[in-house]
Order: structure tokens, then sequence, then C-alpha cells
């Protein structure tokens, strides 16, 4: 189980990967929905996955205020750590 913040944005580039193809380049202040084209239908599929790999639970409104990768980590990192 992922629990230091470094894991935590490694897997969740993984993810964004699968996503967006292998030849995107992904780093933390990577823009999640204009630069990775991230729609609603891919994001809720990608906190489904990220729901499961890190065993929490990221409420929809949470996601409101996250707009690059590296605030998307930051918040599963908080959710963690709150749940430990």
């Amino acid at each position: 189980m992922a629990s230091d913040y470094p894991e935590i944005l490694q897997k969740l580039c993984h993810h964004l990967k699968q996503l967006t193809g292998p030849d995107v380049e992904i780093l933390p202040q990577t823009d999640l929905i204009n630069q990775l084209a991230i729609d609603s239908v891919k994001l809720l599929n990608l906190i489904m996955e990220i729901e499961d790999e890190f065993d929490i639970s990221v409420p929809i409104n949470a996601l409101a205020d996250v707009q690059t990768v590296q605030e998307l980590a930051n918040l599963i990192h908080q959710i963690k750590s709150a749940k430990q």
C-alpha cells in the first residue's frame, strides 16, 4: 500500500498513462483537463481505480479544486493520512 507521497504520485501517473496513452508526458504540474483531456467519465473511472488502489474514498466535492496531477496526488495523500 502506498503511504508516502512519491509512491502515490508514481501510481497516479501510471493510472493516468493508461487513460491518455504512453506518448503523453505526465508531470506534477500537468493540467488534468486542459493537457490530458480527462473528461468527467475518465475522471470517475480514475477515481474508482484510485479508491481501489489506495483503499480510500474520495469525496466528489473534493475534486472541484483539483486541476493538476500534483493537486490530485496531494488530495490522495491527505485522505490516506487522515484514514491512518
